[in-house]
């Protein structure tokens, strides 16, 4: 600003005075300010003024460990809409990197942003019971902040676990297999436990030897399912625990040329060209409640956390309604071309 002033050829407080008061500023002065300005490439920086004021900035974070994935791709897109709406500003930061979400954290903390909307991956948050009581709305978004109390926006995972099992059973399988990595996340562990319990109450059988999952980051998901179909004893249907999950699944059964049952917890792209089956939600009016949230929780800092559970719905494409063959509680999984 004073590099504008000095060539302009005024006080650095009358720059200051055209980008918040134009009206006090006669409109020669303000032409010769922004002509220096445009030629010094100048632009103000609202957030160093408004911390310079000591205010809070209206930036609110998005943190996720997946920037790519589909799913936070729309979750984003909801947030940013809500944002949008209320004069905010988004900022998406990755926490993709083994141990780097508390450093995000810290980052966006340090330049007050005025809310915090993560995607969990962490086991204990109570680090952050500080700055919610100074004011910084926390919205827990697909997975609960641990030692935290915090608004949250949660899928019913174990409904989503549960009825992918149910539609399979429903037409005849019961080997259903289960694909996923991670694993040991909270929306894994509720699906995969309202799984198990639903075959095994329908069965009588445990699923153990027809569960391939990891939390090995370089553990691919094509192995899982590759080594899920060697098996001696392979399944007549599988169920995709997450949206590349289940990609990975299709690529598999398209190369070796299985018709297989699935169905797939979450949607993606391209699913409704391979026929298959999903358990899906909006993962956009995800984005939009939790930013509500947020919202509501600047204006109201106190009370008591608010928690939405969204539902999930099944969408019937043809994967997870093809009927288990005639005599499939035993042998190897039927073949045939798609």
């Amino acid at each position: 600003m004073s590099d504008v002033a000095r060539l302009a050829g005024v006080s650095a407080k009358t720059v200051s005075r055209v980008y918040t008061e134009p009206a006090s500023v006669s409109p020669a002065t303000t032409s010769r300010v922004m002509d220096a300005a445009r030629r010094l490439h100048f632009t103000p920086n609202r957030l160093a003024r408004d911390l310079r004021r000591g205010a809070v900035s209206h930036t609110v974070g998005f943190v996720t460990p997946e920037p790519t994935n589909p799913f936070y791709v729309h979750v984003a897109a909801g947030i940013g809409q809500v944002c949008a709406e209320q004069g905010l500003t988004m900022m998406i930061a990755s926490s993709a990197d083994p141990g780097s979400e508390t450093d995000v954290i810290d980052t966006l903390v340090a330049q007050r942003v005025r809310a915090i909307l993560l995607v969990p991956s962490l086991d204990d948050y109570a680090h952050l019971d500080q700055e919610r009581h100074l004011g910084t709305a926390i919205v827990a978004i697909d997975r609960p902040t641990p030692n935290l109390l915090a608004d949250s926006v949660l899928l019913d995972n174990a409904q989503g676990g549960r009825d992918a099992a149910r539609v399979l059973l429903e037409h005849g399988h019961t080997r259903i297999g289960y694909v996923c990595n991670p694993r040991s996340v909270f929306t894994q562990e509720q699906r995969v436990a309202a799984y198990r319990q639903t075959v095994r109450e329908a069965t009588g059988e445990s699923t153990t030897r027809w569960e391939r999952t990891s939390d090995d980051p370089h553990t691919s998901l094509d192995d899982l399912v590759s080594s899920l179909l060697d098996a001696d004893d392979p399944p007549t249907a599988i169920i995709g625990g997450n949206n590349r999950a289940t990609a990975a699944i299709i690529r598999q059964l398209t190369r070796r040329r299985l018709d297989l049952a699935v169905v797939g917890v979450d949607d993606f792209e391209f699913a409704d060209l391979f026929d298959v089956s999903v358990i899906t939600h909006d993962a956009e009016e995800m984005g939009r409640v939790a930013a509500r949230l947020a919202v509501h929780r600047m204006g109201e800092p106190t009370g008591a956390p608010e928690h939405r559970l969204l539902p999930l719905t099944y969408i019937p494409r043809g994967s997870g309604e093809r009927p288990a063959a005639r005599g499939a509680t035993s042998g190897t999984a039927p073949t045939g071309t798609r």
